[in-house]
């Protein structure tokens, strides 16, 4: 008769409880949303037939730069910090999202250039790059939140995806006024539920 031996306790640690943290959103929620109420807001007012306010034209795209990237920095560190203690395929997951993010913008920046180049109408880029980048930060947060199972990040990849599309429709100054109202609204109210959506993930930790 044989005695079946116990489980090695360092056996037993070896396998993580959780194969890796999860990502607070906050920082980058905000960012992304202070750059459309900010810049997009300031295009918003200062175009159109009957501008509101007269600010430079500089002005607009200055303020969306500066929030976007500020934005996917927030979310690069976030993603970073969520990898540590992670096993090998959550890091490389962690690792082709991030890249995802270099190579849409890439492909956006190419699509954007080569058609407004093709039909000589430069002017269509005050139109495209605003529509444009909201639709690319919406499909990547689709990809990312059906990765992390992070149904917040998904809808409001959802939300993103089609408002900046739908927007196209109305025009200048109208798509303006939807990307500074409807999307840094959405972000806004992002900001705020994630919050609460990490305070419920770990009161419920992945095992």
């Amino acid at each position: 008769m044989s005695i079946a031996a116990p489980d090695s306790p360092v056996a037993a640690s070896a396998t993580p409880s959780r194969l890796v943290n999860e990502v607070d959103n906050r920082a980058a929620y905000v960012s992304f949303g202070l750059a459309y109420l900010l810049g997009h807001g300031a295009a918003a007012v200062s175009q159109g037939d009957s501008p509101l306010l007269g600010l430079p034209g500089w002005l607009p795209t200055t303020l969306l730069g500066i929030g976007l990237a500020t934005g996917i920095t927030q979310a690069t560190v976030a993603a970073l910090r969520a990898q540590r203690g992670a096993s090998g395929p959550d890091v490389l997951s962690g690792k082709l999202l991030g890249a995802s993010w270099i190579a849409a913008f890439t492909a956006l920046f190419l699509a954007i250039t080569g058609l407004t180049s093709a039909l000589d109408m430069p002017e269509l880029q005050s139109i495209l790059w605003p529509a444009g980048s909201g639709l690319i930060v919406g499909l990547l947060y689709l990809a990312e939140g059906a990765a992390r199972r992070n149904l917040l990040h998904y809808s409001l990849g959802v939300w993103l995806a089609l408002t900046s599309t739908a927007a196209l429709f109305l025009g200048t100054p109208g798509l303006y006024w939807v990307l500074a109202i409807a999307v840094g609204g959405a972000y806004a109210l992002a900001a705020a539920l994630e919050r609460r959506r990490l305070v419920q993930h770990a009161g419920h930790p992945q095992h």
